[in-house]
């Protein structure tokens, strides 16, 4: 089947911003040059262009209802984002429909068809990133999608907010390797995941700066949801070397971890230190307090919300935008120094 061309196919083609395009396709939203006018109309004849998207809202207004599709709100991260979504939404007069994947990829086309259905003027998703066929359907009917936290890379039209997840994992692996610490172990998501790799990533260029060894038994993918995180624990603490440090890279599995280190009676950060990417309160009121990587989950929302609303408006030049904001690495009493006798 023959791709159907979108508003950004009839820009390029006719050599104008998607901006100018909106403009002839709602009249009175602001002034076209009627040359420009006219070769817009052609080329949209030309390619075949349907503006569904376009004629929707000539119908039912300005867009007023964005989808937003996290993985689990029962992580505290996207519970916290979800809420930050609504609230930078509704200072804007737009209102959210709101529905989980619950990491699964079937849940996932299900609830995308659903958003199509409810005529949402936009889509701000955490991708499983297994629906490539239903998210490339999704640009060619016009439908504009911001990914916030997560990626696909063989998608890279698709706008993407998120942190710097290689940097944030590589300053917490090098505050470890400064605090003389030889081995560092890891668990992050899943390595099909971009939060996953590009963490490891970082992890990675830390311990090649500090000089240490790369021993592939202290890297730990777990899945984001079940005990999978408390079982990478286990496994760490079960080689013949087990690690003096860790850095908890998945957000969804960061109390499996620390369950099972408790269980195991670990002393942290006497016999293992500790640097989690969490951020709630009670990671503070712990003793002992934990180091923890802080994602500035208002920047995230706020900017998920602006780039949606600007690409529903035709305000944006037609070319992806990559939005990575940085996290805070917030020193607490997790982390010990440590000292080897040769």
């Amino acid at each position: 089947m023959q791709k159907q061309p979108t508003i950004r196919d009839v820009a390029q083609v006719a050599g104008v911003s998607v901006a100018v395009v909106s403009r002839v396709l709602n009249p009175g939203s602001g002034p076209v040059a009627e040359a420009t006018r006219g070769r817009v109309n052609d080329v949209m004849k030309n390619l075949g262009y349907h503006p569904r998207t376009a004629a929707r809202e000539l119908k039912f207004g300005p867009p007023t209802t964005l989808g937003l599709l996290l993985a689990d709100v029962s992580n505290p991260f996207f519970a916290r984002l979800a809420d930050r979504v609504v609230q930078e939404a509704h200072a804007r007069g737009i209102q959210v429909l709101l529905m989980t994947t619950q990491e699964d990829d079937q849940l996932e086309s299900e609830r995308l068809a659903t958003l199509i259905e409810r005529r949402v003027s936009g889509i701000i998703a955490t991708p499983t990133g297994n629906n490539l066929a239903i998210w490339k359907q999704l640009q060619d009917l016009g439908t504009d999608v911001v990914f916030v936290d997560r990626s696909i890379p063989s998608l890279p039209e698709v706008d993407v907010v998120s942190i710097d997840n290689f940097e944030s994992a590589r300053s917490a692996t090098a505050l470890l390797a400064a605090h003389g610490h030889r081995r560092i172990g890891i668990i992050s998501g899943p390595a099909a995941s971009s939060t996953g790799r590009d963490r490891i990533a970082g992890y990675r260029q830390a311990l090649e700066t500090a000089g240490l060894e790369q021993d592939e038994l202290l890297i730990r993918h777990a899945a984001f949801r079940g005990s999978a995180g408390g079982d990478a624990a286990s496994a760490l603490l079960s080689i013949e070397e087990p690690p003096t440090a860790l850095v908890v890279a998945n957000t969804a599995q960061v109390t499996e971890v620390l369950r099972r280190l408790s269980h195991a009676g670990i002393d942290i950060p006497g016999t293992l230190s500790v640097i989690v990417f969490e951020d709630s309160p009670w990671t503070e009121l712990m003793t002992p307090a934990l180091t923890i990587v802080r994602q500035p989950i208002d920047l995230l929302a706020r900017h998920s919300v602006q780039l949606a609303l600007s690409n529903t408006q035709g305000k944006t030049s037609g070319e992806p935008k990559i939005i990575r904001v940085a996290a805070e690495l917030v020193e607490r009493s997790s982390v010990a120094r440590v000292h080897f006798t040769k």
